[in-house]
This record gives C-alpha cells, sequence and structure tokens, in this order.
C-alpha cells in the first residue's frame, strides 16, 4: 500500500558524501511504501537555497524532513529555523574521502561524529531538531515512519508489527543460543 501519491518526507543532506549514510533513511521508508523527496542542500555554501528549500517543503506538504550532516552539521538546525514541519538530524561521521589513506584509523574525523551530535541536539530553547545516533539514518525514517502513523492507521498497523518481528527475532535468537550454548552460537554467527 502507497500512503501518498506525493512525497511525505523530505530527505536532504549537505554533500553527496553524506549520500552513503543517508540512504539507510531512504531504504527504510522505501520498505514500507513511503514516498520521500532526497536532496543535497548545503547550509554554508547554498544558504540561499536552504530558504527556498523550506518554502517547497510546506509547498509539498511535507510531514518530516530528515536532515543529515557532519562536521559542524548546521543543515538540520538551519532547517528548523526556516520552517515548522518536525526536523529529524542525523549526525554524519565526516570521511576524508578526498584523501589517500593507509590505515582505518585515517579516515574519520577528529571528533567521531561527536562534532555533529551535539551540533544537532543542543540546539537553543525554542528551536528543537530531534536527533538519531550518529550515522544513524535508518533510524531516522523509524522515526518519520512513527510521525507519520498517527496520520495513516495503516501505517500504524505495519508499524507496530515492524516492533512486534523485532521481537519475536531476539526471542527466537536467544532460544537458538540457549540451545546451543553461547560459545558455539557466537562462533557460528561471527564466522
Amino acid at each position: 500500500m502507497v500512503f501518498s501519491k506525493k512525497p511525505l518526507v523530505g530527505i536532504i543532506m549537505g554533500s553527496g558524501s553524506d549520500s552513503r549514510i543517508m540512504s539507510g533513511a531512504a531504504e527504510t521508508l522505501d520498505r514500507f511504501n513511503i514516498k520521500h523527496e532526497d536532496q543535497i542542500i548545503s547550509a554554508h555554501r547554498t544558504p540561499s537555497r536552504l530558504s527556498e528549500y523550506a518554502q517547497h517543503a510546506e509547498e509539498m506538504g511535507f510531514d518530516v524532513i530528515i536532515a543529515g550532516a557532519g562536521g559542524a552539521a548546521h543543515l538540520p538546525g538551519m532547517i528548523a529555523s526556516y520552517t515548522v514541519i518536525p526536523v529529524i538530524g542525523v549526525p554524519i561521521l565526516v570521511y576524508n574521502d578526498r584523501h589517500h589513506r593507509k590505515t582505518d584509523t585515517e579516515k574519520f574525523s577528529a571528533f567521531g561524529g561527536l562534532d555533529s551530535l551535539l551540533s544537532i541536539t543542543e540546539m537553543p530553547s525554542g528551536s528543537p531538531v530531534a536527533a538519531v545516533g550518529v550515522n544513524k539514518a535508518g533510524n531516522a525514517g523509524i522515526y518519520a515512519m512513527r510521525i507519520l502513523a498517527n496520520k495513516f492507521p495503516e501505517l500504524k498497523k505495519r508499524v507496530k508489527q515492524h516492533k512486534s518481528d523485532q521481537h519475536e527475532s531476539v526471542v527466537k535468537e536467544s532460544e537458538m543460543m540457549k540451545k546451543q550454548g553461547l560459545s558455539t552460537f557466537a562462533k557460528k554467527r561471527f564466522k
């Protein structure tokens, strides 16, 4: 079932390199047939485009905006300052993709995503942005679905089923571990 012919969620990110993380939100929404519109909008490099996008999002009737950004991560807070649409911020761990790296330790920002997380969560009083964990765009998709579930009863049923499926999966896994023993279970699981 498709819940709307038009997009209900806007997914924005500060740069194309953020797409590998933000695709998690799109994949989650796609699994539940929730239409979304995806764009790259930089709070620093295209500030006028940011204000235009906020107006566009309101005209389109988006119910939620998911905004991902790394480093100083101004995008979620800035889009929230332009609109009354709820914004879910996804802090992104910045990668050094533009430089050749010799080890995995060279590929991450100096702050390990904490800079982005704090920028998104520490908004001034009166200007809230919801936030998920670092690189947890899939969780942002789930949170957006929960917001939309209040509008669409059929989606609410599917979200409840999703939670039930998660519960059953954990119970099943626990039973398997009980039967096999912890050592055997771990060896099979992490081959």
